[in-house]
């Protein structure tokens, strides 16, 4: 599986958010920036520091235009918790079935103490207004992931 190419449109999707309700990548078409950002599992160490960094940025995101969506395989019930747990003020998406991250290039195999098993590999995808995929991070450092993006978003994507 590969990532989608930089350049074209990205791949659209249609997810529930933790109220059950339908986010599309459409909504922020001309409208919005969107960082697009896959993690593996809510309220596990590395995912609740990455969320809480995006979280305590909010404001500075929504001044650049810029719309933050989080996927992971979970529930929107299991979401809801982590989002209810840390008070965070953006969407987080459920992709139980995990197609979205197939069609993204971020569903793989994993190996964690020893053993492997498939699951989310953490990747951002940096989306402008016109729905053109322009920057891919793929080596996600969950304690400086929001100042990367909003480096690169201030530095014009």
């Amino acid at each position: 599986m590969a990532f989608p190419k930089i350049g074209n449109l990205a791949p659209t999707f249609t997810l529930k958010n933790f109220h059950n309700e339908d986010i599309s990548l459409k909504d922020f078409k001309g409208k919005n920036n969107v960082v697009l950002y896959f993690y593996p599992k809510a309220s596990t160490p590395g995912c609740t520091v990455q969320a809480c960094g995006i979280r305590n940025n909010q404001s500075v995101f929504a001044e650049l235009d810029t719309v933050v969506l989080g996927v992971s395989p979970d529930s929107p019930a299991k979401i809801k918790k982590f989002v209810d747990k840390y008070e965070l003020n953006f969407e987080l998406l459920s992709d139980e079935d995990h197609s979205i991250a197939e069609k993204y290039g971020v569903w793989g195999l994993k190996k964690f103490m020893g053993r492997e098993f498939m699951g989310i590999l953490r990747t951002s995808f940096l989306i402008n207004k016109e729905g053109r995929l322009v920057k891919i991070m793929d080596k996600v450092n969950t304690k400086t992931h929001d100042q990367e993006i909003l480096a690169l978003i201030r530095n014009g994507i």
